[in-house]
This record gives C-alpha cells, sequence and structure tokens, in this order.
C-alpha cells in the first residue's frame, strides 16, 4: 500500500535537505511530524539536493548524479520526476554529466514560470547550463555561459545568471527549449569590493539579492528586460560599529503578502557572511527599514532538550531551558525560511548540533522543536 500526501499541502509544510542521509524530508511544522522523504543521487554525491516544485503537474524535480560503482565508475546525471503525493520517482531525464557541486546549492537549478522548462547549472570547471523540457520529458539543449553561473528564472522562457563582472548574463528559450537568443547587462555590483551572495529569495517578480556588506539588492523580471533597483543598506552605522553582518548558508527569507524581508544576522569580523546568526531582522520592503529584532534560539540548548525531552511548557521545563541558555553558548543558527500564510511561522535550523525549530513570524515565540530530524542540514525549502 502506498500513503498519499493531500494533494494540497498545509501552509506551515517545509522540505530539508539532508546531505549525509542523501535525502530531503518532508515536516509538518504545526505537528513536528516527518510525513515523508525522497531519497537521491549516490552517496558522496549530495550537496545538491535542491527540489523545485511543478504544481501545476504535482511534480517535484531533482537533478542527480549517480557513479556505477557508488563514488567511482561511469557517472550518469539524471532530472528525476517524482509524484508530489506519493513521493515515488515516474521519469528519468538524462542530461549531460556535468551538473555543479557547491555547498550549500541554492541556485543550482531554476524552473520556468510556467514550469515547462527546468536549468540545470554544469560546473567541469567551464560553464554551462542544461534546460529540459518538463512536458517532453527530454534534454534540449545546452548554453555555454562563460564567466556567469548560478541560475534564477525570469520568466516562462528565461533564466538569468550572475556574473564575475557585476553584471548577470539573461538567457531566452523558444517554444522548443532551444537557445532563442543570450544578453548581458550592465555592470550592477562590485564583484571585487562587495560581491553579491546567491542566497537570494523572490517575492513576485522581484529577487532580492544582499552583499558580504549587507546591501540589499533588488531585480525585477517582470518586464522586457531584467530592472535593478536602487540598493539600500541593512546596517546602519550604530549597527556597522557593533560588526553586525549578515551569516548563515541560508540567511534570506521574505513573506509575500505583507513584504517583509527576514535577515539572519551575527557579530563577527569582515568574510564572515557564511558564519551562524544569532538574530534575525525584519525589514518593511516598502519603506526599507527595519521593523524588529528577533533574538533566535540555541541549538546547542534545543539539543539537549530535545535529547532530555524537556518540554517548554511547564515552569520547570522553562527554568531549565533558561539555565542551559545562561551556561551554554549560542552557536548560531545557519538557515531560515519563513511560511507564507497569514499566520506565518519562522523555520530556523542549525546543521552542528542539527537542530529545527519552528517560532511566530511576527513575535519569534518557540511554537515547537522537532526531534531527531537529520545530521546534515543544507537548506530548506517551502513545496
Amino acid at each position: 500500500m502506498v500513503r498519499q500526501l493531500p494533494a494540497t499541502p498545509a501552509p506551515h509544510w517545509f522540505w530539508i535537505s539532508d546531505i549525509l542521509l542523501h535525502r530531503t524530508a518532508l515536516f509538518d511544522g504545526d505537528s513536528g511530524q516527518l510525513l515523508g522523504t525522497i531519497s537521491s543521487g549516490t552517496a558522496g554525491i549530495g550537496f545538491v539536493i535542491f527540489p523545485l516544485f511543478g504544481h501545476r503537474r504535482g511534480e517535484i524535480y531533482l537533478a542527480e548524479t549517480y557513479w556505477s560503482r557508488g563514488v567511482r565508475g561511469d557517472r550518469t546525471d539524471v532530472v528525476t520526476v517524482y509524484d508530489a503525493r506519493t513521493l515515488l520517482p515516474k521519469a528519468e531525464i538524462p542530461i549531460p554529466p556535468k551538473r555543479g557541486e557547491y555547498f550549500p546549492g541554492n541556485a543550482s537549478n531554476a524552473l520556468s514560470d510556467d514550469e515547462r522548462f527546468m536549468a540545470v547549472l554544469n560546473i567541469t570547471p567551464a560553464t554551462s547550463v542544461s534546460i529540459v523540457d518538463l512536458e517532453q520529458r527530454k534534454h534540449t539543449v545546452e548554453i555555454d555561459t562563460p564567466g556567469c553561473s548560478l541560475l534564477f528564472s525570469a520568466g516562462p522562457r528565461r533564466f538569468f545568471l550572475l556574473c564575475a563582472d557585476g553584471g548577470a548574463m539573461v538567457i531566452h528559450l523558444d517554444e522548443q527549449g532551444g537557445e532563442a537568443g543570450i544578453e548581458r547587462t550592465e555592470r550592477v555590483f562590485d564583484a571585487q569590493k562587495d560581491p553579491l551572495t546567491e542566497k537570494a529569495v523572490r517575492r513576485g517578480n522581484e529577487w532580492i539579492f544582499v552583499s558580504y556588506d549587507g546591501v540589499i539588492h533588488t531585480v525585477n523580471v517582470g518586464g522586457g528586460k531584467l530592472q535593478f533597483g536602487n540598493p539600500w543598506p541593512l546596517l546602519g552605522d550604530a549597527d556597522r560599529e557593533e560588526s553586525w553582518r549578515i551569516g548563515g548558508l541560508q540567511h534570506l527569507a521574505v513573506h509575500g503578502a505583507s513584504g517583509r524581508l527576514f535577515a539572519l544576522m551575527h557579530q563577527g569580523p569582515r568574510d564572515t557572511h557564511k558564519d551562524p546568526g544569532t538574530e534575525v531582522w525584519v525589514y518593511d520592503m516598502a519603506t526599507q527599514r527595519r521593523t524588529a529584532r528577533l533574538e533566535l534560539p540555541s541549538p546547542l540548548v534545543t539539543f539537549v532538550a530535545e535529547q532530555s525531552k524537556l518540554g517548554h511548557e511547564s515552569t520547570i521545563d522553562r527554568f531549565t531551558r533558561w539555565l542551559l541558555g545562561a551556561a551554554l553558548p549560542n552557536p548560531g543558527i545557519e538557515r531560515i525560511l519563513v511560511t507564507q500564510d497569514e499566520d506565518p511561522v519562522l523555520i530556523v535550523s542549525s546543521g552542528y548540533p542539527p537542530t529545527i525549530s519552528v517560532l511566530d513570524a511576527d513575535t519569534g515565540e518557540l511554537r515547537r522543536e522537532i526531534s531527531e530530524p537529520g545530521i546534515g542540514f543544507s537548506l530548506l525549502f517551502a513545496p
């Protein structure tokens, strides 16, 4: 008997990729229950477990790599199509064996806005993009992208990549998934002085990027040409004097309806943009002003409490957790995700120790911790 998930995901469901268990797992943020898993690729080739969700066809797409001898031998790269309700594979689409691997890999693949085509980043180390027709179940073309990498959707027949010169490369497709044209934009950021991280989030037609120094850059893909907004800073002078910085492996989240941007922050020296964060700062995208600072739970406290089965409801448990928080250092959170409903929750996760906490996105209040979620996390995803 094969169990099925509901046709419509619940508002607080989320996926997390586990590179050591070599799977991506679906959890319910309200109950804390593990709902299902998808295993992906050959052991040792799992940094990029990046599901794309085709809602029109009720499918999930994963670019995967397999070796005939486990971690050596003949290499096969495929896009595997999974049923979104049973999580069973439906089809495999062969692609060139060049799929790029990097950690945490959150710009390694992209889905066209009409869900017809999937783009897969290749690194050999030359960069290129493989295009897959998801309706026809076939690879259509490989497009060279010299000096540019990372993939972002930009319409039904368009993707863009970031380039080493501080500009972007735009790929246009025809109706058969072939190359219809390539253009390069002007330079929009200084890749030497203050490069962008690839950990962008999307709200409607607008992609939101942040630089290493905490400057927001936006790219609107709704028109005939990409439109780049005026950059604006997350940090004020006082914040910089206190050495606050953007950080973590997945350090931005955006709530579309309210226009709130969530940024994972830590205190540290320059070039610590991957260090975990101890606070989430909340911004109003319309006014470009910070509206809240949310303190994050310590993953060490979460881990010890869960291993000891300490809850957070009784006075004794709350006191014990407070005592643990005072005694143990806070190593910080590595990734965040916000749900898109009217009562959103903020999913926060650490890899070492492996923890997942569910917070109220408005207040930062702890709603739930999830026991034994995995052992080697990379990225959070909304279905």
